[in-house]
């Protein structure tokens, strides 16, 4: 049984956390008891505390509520975060005056500045965790063709071989998957986050209906997701472009992209259409144009290969029209186009192997649509794919290089802080690099072996704590720089640019303007 001051805590804090739904996220006073009842159920509490914590932080009122309720039995440690979910969302406003809300203040003031309302109630509700954010190590560096943002990801812890073995017994199939519109209220399971705090936003996107909402991660400014009603698989098409042109003409301020539509060079789910947005923070944003094209047909548009890392087809109009007709022959185009004298293959044995990344924004009224050139093929030197991380560099990044590091942001795993770490106290330390026991694959650094061979060659060992930092940041900035080369169809040498420019002359004709 719990003591009488981690109930009476627990108490204080569901009276302040009833005052927190009313103050910050906008529950009528009338529904105030309610609410107040609905929490005491959850936790079994047969009557309320005439005293309310005077607290409005409401990390601090759910931990002193989550400590009653492990205390008592009512969840586990690993329930935690599920169990906070489902309290915030006891004190937040149903969808639908979300909704209403969001409406409102587009109605008055805007649609850009309905949509930082709901990045900011996100946060409120917690559904994006700023605690969890905040714990991650984040920095620049300037490459050879602009600045790449890197981010070491805490905020997504990884699951420990208990909750993974829980996981695996609590799928249910559903929600379909992370991305449905079923998540709305979700309980959520095991496998399963949550997710009675999240709200999305109707809009209609190419003539059908779309939903927007943040992502609970936020790996960049504003990081939101747009979703198809409809679970579907990923696809690029001429639709895709007419979808990012509205989506744009309704948030000015925002971009919009999406993943490619098949694995390797596409995201983490490629089982539901959506595409990814926010802010114009990327990188990729502040690059100029390489190489310009006439398009003789298309007067208003311009076309040019983009000054970045991967092979960037850069259109730009303020012709909607003329935009989404000449993206779509590019990308037709790309879709069955071969270049074996630099290894581009559209297919091999009837797989598809061609598609892009598309990344739309609107500057001053013009519509601008970067389109990453990709292909998926592999082979025996490259069984993880031809433009994709080499074995060398999968101690930093294996994953598929979807559209945030295509961009120029990387997204590196959590364990990578940690090992870092440890890598850094082996290069300051007085003792030689324990070389044999690195060798042994159940030892922790053991992925990073060539790494820490090659520092100890590069700034030697027993060496000061800030230098060894440098180091290991740089080799991880040289890493990521060289993925962003490797996921160039179109490689950045006077071969690759002249083959580049041959695609897509094969487009508009031989009428280059350097």
């Amino acid at each position: 049984m719990s003591n009488i001051d981690t109930l009476e805590k627990a108490k204080q804090a569901v009276n302040a956390l009833v005052e927190y739904g009313y103050n910050k996220l906008g529950i009528p006073d009338i529904d105030k008891i309610y609410v107040k009842n609905a929490l005491l159920d959850i936790l079994k509490i047969k009557e309320p505390s005439e005293i309310t914590d005077p607290s409005d932080d409401i990390y601090y009122l759910l931990d002193n509520i989550c400590a009653y309720a492990i205390e008592e039995g009512i969840i586990t440690k690993d329930d935690e975060i599920n169990f906070q979910t489902r309290l915030v969302g006891a004190v937040t406003p149903p969808p639908s005056s979300t909704v209403i809300e969001f409406e409102n203040i587009a109605l008055r003031d805007g649609n850009m500045e309905a949509a930082k309302w709901l990045y900011d109630f996100g946060f409120k509700t917690t559904y994006i965790r700023k605690p969890d954010i905040d714990k991650n190590k984040m920095w620049s560096f300037d490459g050879k063709y602009g600045k790449i943002d890197v981010t070491i990801n805490l905020s997504k812890p990884e699951k420990t071989p208990e909750q993974i073995a829980k996981a695996k017994l609590a799928k249910t199939g559903y929600p379909k998957c992370m991305l449905c519109v079923e998540n709305i209220g979700y309980a959520g399971n095991a496998a399963h986050p949550a997710r009675q705090t999240l709200r999305a936003i109707p809009l209609e996107l190419g003539g059908e209906k779309w939903w927007v909402q943040f992502s609970p991660y936020s790996y960049f400014q504003e990081h939101l997701i747009a979703f198809a009603e409809e679970h579907r698989p990923m696809k690029i098409s001429k639709d895709t472009f007419i979808r990012m042109a509205d989506f744009v003409d309704i948030f000015e301020d925002y971009f919009i992209g999406s993943n490619a539509d098949l694995p390797i060079v596409g995201g983490s789910i490629l089982a539901h259409d959506h595409y990814q947005g926010g802010a114009k923070v990327l990188p990729i944003f502040s690059r100029g144009a390489r190489k310009n094209f006439f398009y003789i047909g298309y007067p208003d548009v311009n076309v040019s290969i983009a000054d970045w890392y991967n092979s960037v087809v850069r259109i730009e109009s303020k012709n909607k029209a003329q935009l989404i007709e000449v993206a779509e022959q590019f990308r037709s185009a790309w879709e069955k186009y071969s270049d074996e004298a630099v290894g581009i293959l559209a297919e091999t044995d009837g797989e598809k192997h061609n598609t892009i990344t598309p990344i739309m924004s609107m500057n001053d009224g013009e519509y601008r649509l970067d389109m990453i050139l990709r292909n998926n093929r592999t082979d025996k030197e490259h069984p993880y794919g031809i433009y994709h991380p080499t074995e060398d560099m999968h101690n930093i990044k294996k994953e598929g290089i979807g559209i945030i590091e295509a961009t120029g942001r990387f997204i590196l795993p959590g364990r990578l802080l940690s090992e870092m770490n440890m890598i850094k106290d082996l290069l300051t330390s007085e003792n030689p690099i324990p070389f044999k026991e690195l060798a042994n694959e159940n030892h922790p650094l053991h992925k990073h072996l060539g790494m820490i061979a090659q520092l100890s060659i590069d700034v030697g060992v027993n060496i000061h704590e800030t230098k060894a930092t440098k180091a290991i940041d740089g080799y991880v900035n040289s890493t990521c720089e060289k993925i962003l080369n490797t996921t160039a169809v179109f490689k950045n040498d006077v071969i690759g640019q002249d083959h580049f420019a041959m695609f897509i002359e094969s487009v508009v004709g031989k009428q280059a303007q350097e």
